[in-house]
């Protein structure tokens, strides 16, 4: 069975963006663990990201996925490129990346909560 091109990059889109999700996961129980030091950080992180640059890239519509992106690609920048990080600076750190990770996933739940009765009032009120 052949496959067309549309469904081959929508498999493409869902590997990648699963990666994308493995790597904020693994962050997140990284900056989580306290016995984590930033050697190990940086190893893990460089590994995840190494795995993450050999998918092949693909267009992310969302704007979650977009800024998920862009904080793995700025704190591998912090990290992992910077030949200065060591134990104090991931310390140092911890509290305000969970704090991002968080939003992010703020982010991503935000449209989940609303049920769609909800939103169907809200438009109906326009013409009442």
């Amino acid at each position: 069975m052949s496959y067309t091109q549309k469904q081959i990059d929508k498999f493409n889109r869902q590997k990648y963006i699963a990666q994308m999700e493995k790597v904020s996961k693994n962050i997140f129980r990284m900056l989580r663990d306290e016995n984590v030091g930033s050697k190990d950080f940086v190893l893990k992180l460089s590994k995840l990201k190494k795995d993450l640059d050999e998918r092949a890239e693909v267009q992310l519509d969302s704007e979650y996925h977009q800024q998920l992106k862009s904080y793995i690609v700025r704190l591998h920048r912090m990290t992992c490129l910077n030949e200065t990080f060591c134990d104090k600076n991931l310390d140092d750190m911890r509290e305000a990346e969970m704090s991002n990770l968080n939003r992010l996933q703020k982010l991503k739940n935000g449209m989940s909560y609303k049920k769609e009765k909800h939103r169907a009032k809200r438009q109906n009120d326009e013409w009442d």
